[in-house]
């Protein structure tokens, strides 16, 4: 596993959970991240452990952004 691959697919994992792409709705935002998890567990950079934390903070983060649709915020 190269390390530095590893290390620059998840700063950017965690840039796209951080700050979304311009007009990147909180959807197109958690389905990105979700794609990214995908592909770095599939070449390897990250394990089935670290896969699920990744997609437990996307879904945190797609839960606290939805949160307030429909109860006036």
């Amino acid at each position: 596993m190269n390390d530095d691959r590893k290390q620059q697919a998840m700063a950017a994992w965690y840039q796209l959970l951080k700050e979304p792409l311009i007009r990147m709705d909180c959807e197109e935002q958690y389905d990105e991240l979700l794609k990214a998890a995908d592909e770095m567990e599939r070449t390897g950079l990250i394990n089935s452990y670290e896969w699920r934390q990744l997609v437990r903070e996307a879904g945190v983060a797609f839960a606290q952004a939805t949160e307030g649709i429909g109860n006036g915020t």
